[in-house]
């Protein structure tokens, strides 16, 4: 999944698909971790419509009653996407993982199924749509892993824990968490319903739809967390927002930066305010002058910069 329409869309109808076959499998062979899985799916779903409502709102224009946009549309949706995950899918699937456990297994259809003329072991379909599952999730976590990459080399952070903490594109951080855990969970379950079939001991089923219940709750958390920062109001990281400061401080005819404040109000959307002190000499005119060379440099320095207010400071020191 990609911060596009079209990507969002693809994911959705993909996602709605592997629900269905996922379910199917359930209903072929009674197994936890696919029912788990069609939590996952389900869950997934939804949250496409989430992020493409969050895109959509969030591409409205600005207006009398929301003066800087409808950016932070993205935050709010994208902590949305947290709460299914964690609500339905990782809640959902736990609970039914350790009910199997509890009851000391699942049961398994023991009987070959005959579709279309073809005779057939059922589990074979939980197999069939896991690897499906894996194959797609593969490329939707390699195109949000592109999407990643590219901030990295923008921003010059070294590390995906550094992004993760410091991006405020959430629907690319999404992507990436929701994809990472979604191959990680069709994984956990291929490999629970393979260990079933071949040891005859459904706990392994049952334990990794206990996991994959515990991994969806764990990652919900920590991208609430995330989206928490941004919706209310989190400045640029210490090091960039000291660039943008040098800028000002440092240009010519400054002679104080008395305050300096940035903002994210929407994804890469960034509101700069400052109040300096400019030389007694100068009139009116060199200071406005002065001032709107100043917000065309810290937009030239970072593209994220929206809006930029620079008062002079007319106060003695």
């Amino acid at each position: 999944m990609a911060s596009s329409t079209s990507v969002v869309l693809a994911a959705l109808f993909a996602n709605g698909a592997i629900a269905i076959l996922k379910f199917g499998g359930f209903l072929l062979t009674g197994s936890p971790a696919m029912l788990s899985e069609t939590y996952h799916s389900i869950s997934d779903t939804g949250n496409q419509v989430f992020l493409l409502v969050g895109i959509k709102y969030g591409a409205q224009e600005a207006n009398r009653s929301h003066p800087f946009g409808h950016g932070k549309a993205q935050f709010f949706y994208s902590l949305l996407v947290s709460v299914m995950l964690f609500g339905i899918a990782g809640w959902e699937s736990a609970r039914h993982g350790y009910s199997a456990l509890r009851e000391g297994g699942v049961h398994r259809a023991s009987e070959d199924v005959t579709l279309l003329g073809a005779t057939f072991d059922p589990v074979y379909v939980n197999y069939a749509v896991l690897l499906g599952a894996i194959a797609f999730e593969s490329y939707a976590l390699w195109k949000a892993y592109q999407g990643m990459s590219r901030q990295m080399d923008e921003h010059g952070w070294t590390s995906f824990r550094e992004a993760f903490h410091k991006t405020s594109d959430v629907t690319t951080l999404t992507a990436l968490t929701e994809d990472t855990i979604a191959l990680a969970g069709a994984g956990i379950a291929l490999f629970g319903v393979y260990l079933t079939r071949t040891t005859g001991n459904p706990t392994y089923d049952a334990g990794a739809a206990l996991v994959i219940g515990v991994m969806l709750m764990g990652f919900a958390l920590a991208l609430a967390w995330e989206n928490k920062r941004l919706i209310l109001g989190e400045s640029l990281p210490k090091a960039d927002e000291n660039e943008l400061r040098s800028i000002v401080a440092e240009w010519d005819g400054v002679t104080e930066l008395v305050d300096f404040r940035t903002v994210y109000f929407g994804p890469e959307q960034l509101l700069v305010t400052a109040d300096v002190r400019f030389e007694s000499a100068l009139d009116a005119a060199a200071i406005d002058e002065r001032i709107t060379e100043m917000e065309l440099a810290l937009t030239d320095h970072d593209d994220q910069i929206e809006k930029s207010y620079i008062e002079p400071e007319t106060r003695s020191p």
